[in-house]
């Protein structure tokens, strides 16, 4: 019997008209979008549907139409196909998403707390401040040396986002960015500066920490029996609680890790529950060949493929 990975995708992975196939093929999802949008006090489903982009890509609006898309699929998979995980994941803000479906965090709770968290993410660095880029094929503790140089003066840049052996991305002070990205470009190696207004995971989001710390410690998280394998230590963690979301803040996204760790576990099946395709990309760099990845973008599509 195959063991599955759920996977959730995070900021990056929105898109106008994501989940309109959803909402016109399964309506009573529906349901779903009005408890996340009066929790989120957006129209959550007009943004997804209609845009405009502008707005969808605002921090503060990305992350519960994300959050709000990825549980609406997740329930339409789980009815339609009876797939049950073994394990949950999500990267970065999709953490949220996999926290809902193993039953851990109600809907609504968690489109307050990610409307909370993209809007002190936001508000912790200035816009200007700081910076992120994507950096291909550099070795982590290559990086992280070239990093540690930098951080000797005034600013700051770290490793923050593990996506694959191949990708890693960098956040901090956009001076310490750009003069870490000229070393880069001086030895030939590429990288791809990220259209973000704020260094996400890197420690100077721990104003936002403080912010959503209380706020996570005051949400109910039930003990089920579904695990999940947190951002911050790539492991399956039994004593899932508030605090692994909270370090997730102003700590990097081991994704590469996660994925490793799901190998080593067992699985031989994942899926990507959301809209896009990140996480679909990322995990063929990661698992072994035999393994099979699935998305969701295209719910009908893969309903039939789970059922065949």
């Amino acid at each position: 019997m195959s063991k599955v990975l759920a996977m959730f995708p995070g900021q990056g992975s929105q898109y106008v008209g994501m989940g309109r196939e959803l909402l016109n093929e399964f309506p009573s999802v529906k349901v779903l979008f009005e408890e996340a949008a009066d929790a989120a006090r957006i129209n959550i489903r007009k943004l997804c549907i209609d845009g405009p982009e502008d707005e969808l890509k605002l921090t503060a609006n990305t992350q519960p139409c994300i959050l709000t898309v990825s549980v609406a699929i997740w329930k339409v998979l789980r009815d339609e196909t009876g797939i049950e995980p073994v394990y949950y994941a999500g990267h970065s803000l999709g953490e949220y998403s996999a926290v809902v479906a193993a039953g851990k965090l109600t809907l609504g709770r968690a489109a307050f707390l990610v409307r909370r968290r993209g809007e002190a993410m936001q508000q912790a660095v200035p816009p200007g401040i700081g910076a992120m880029a994507a950096v291909m094929n550099v070795p982590a503790d290559d990086l992280k040396a070239r990093c540690e140089k930098i951080n000797k003066k005034t600013n700051v840049v770290e490793v923050v986002n593990y996506n694959s052996p191949q990708q890693l991305v960098v956040a901090g002070h956009k001076k310490a960015v750009d003069e870490l990205c000229v070393g880069l470009e001086t030895d030939g190696l590429k990288f791809v500066m990220l259209p973000v207004s704020a260094p996400f995971h890197s420690s100077l989001m721990k104003p936002a920490r403080d912010v959503m710390e209380p706020l996570l410690k005051e949400s109910e998280f039930k003990t089920t029996s579904n695990e999940i394998i947190a951002n911050v230590t790539g492991k399956v963690e039994p004593d899932y609680n508030a605090s692994h979301l909270a370090r997730q803040i102003d700590g990097a996204v081991l994704w590469t890790q996660t994925m490793e760790n799901a190998d080593k576990l067992g699985c031989d099946t994942y899926i990507e529950i959301g809209p896009g395709r990140v996480l679909f990309g990322l995990g063929r760099r990661i698992v072994p060949k035999t393994s099979k990845i699935m998305h969701t973008d295209e719910i009908v599509k893969t309903i039939t493929e789970l059922k065949a």
